[in-house]
């Protein structure tokens, strides 16, 4: 039994499933990561394990304590972070923490270490509004208020949305720290490269989870070869692509097109023969390793059309 575990969960909103049997368990002390584009199902699935919504059908536990029997318990024991910027924009920084701190029952001052790492960067502001922060300082003070108590668990979903990439990685190292004070970890995220800074995963779409392992344990299982084409003009280039022999798939990342090919029947050489044949010019072919999106966009296309 993990320190969160989720059985069968389901959640529906009128005619639209949002979580569709939803099970997974995640360790203490572990990050794990649920991943998925905006409208997964992510959101809903946090507030149920906050207490803050009920499942249709399922069950799930936090510390052993259930979301529907327990939420008591829960509440007192989990940091929570939703997804959009959620405290007091007219208080003070300095008032939100006091006033968080003071919900769960104690202070700033006797939780001060726990949080002095990532407040030590907001102290100079501690007089400024909270609606007047910047991104990333919003994310820190969030962050804070979640921690000022002590909890056992965090839940985080989309912390790092809206924020420059420098500060999306300072994050992650803070989480790196928290983690080793034994702090259990359950972080949401749309963005795939944040994937492989978890210890799991659990790949969600529609509502549904199609696979859970460790991003190279994952990664590991891409069945077909990855050709990375670069040319232009883009859109023509990848409708080109996906009619050739050999190409089981073809998908836009960025300036590039990532090919996934059956090895047996095309690869760089031909690939190159194709396109110049067909006009292209001043275009790469080259081998690539598969990343976490390649993989899950390659599940999410078995998923919809039913193979196992």
């Amino acid at each position: 039994m993990g320190i969160i575990d989720v059985n069968g969960i389901v959640k529906k909103y009128g005619e639209k499933t949002a979580l569709d049997n939803v099970s997974f368990s995640v360790e203490k002390g572990e990050i794990f990561g649920l991943i998925g584009p905006d409208g997964a199902g992510k959101t809903t699935l946090f507030r149920i394990l906050a207490t803050l919504l009920l499942p249709d059908a399922g069950k799930a536990s936090v510390e052993g304590h259930d979301t529907v029997t327990d939420f008591a318990a829960i509440r007192r024991s989990i940091g929570y972070m939703p997804g959009h910027f959620s405290l007091y924009q007219d208080l003070s920084v300095r008032e939100n923490l006091e006033f968080f701190a003071t919900i769960f029952g104690t202070t700033v001052e006797a939780n001060y270490d726990n949080i002095k790492e990532i407040y030590s960067q907001l102290e100079p502001f501690g007089d400024r509004r909270a609606g007047a922060l910047s991104g990333g300082m919003k994310q820190k003070l969030a962050l804070c208020c979640a921690l000022v108590h002590k909890p056992s668990v965090l839940f985080l979903d989309e912390p790092t949305t809206g924020v420059d990439a420098v500060s999306r990685k300072e994050f992650w190292n803070i989480l790196y720290r928290i983690r080793s004070g034994g702090v259990t970890i359950l972080v949401s995220t749309p963005y795939m490269d944040e994937a492989s800074l978890c210890d799991r995963i659990a790949l969600i779409q529609q509502g549904a989870i199609f696979e859970t392992g460790t991003p190279a344990g994952i990664v590991s299982e891409y069945p077909y070869g990855l050709l990375a084409v670069k040319g232009k003009p883009v859109y023509p280039l990848l409708q080109f692509l996906r009619t050739c022999d050999g190409v089981v798939n073809c998908f836009s990342f960025g300036s590039e097109c990532h090919a996934a090919i059956d090895s047996s029947v095309t690869g760089c050489s031909r690939l190159q023969r194709e396109l110049s044949g067909a006009g292209f010019r001043n275009f790469s072919v080259r081998e690539i390793t598969p990343g976490v999106e390649d993989c899950f966009l390659q599940l999410s296309i078995r998923k919809r059309d039913g193979m196992r």
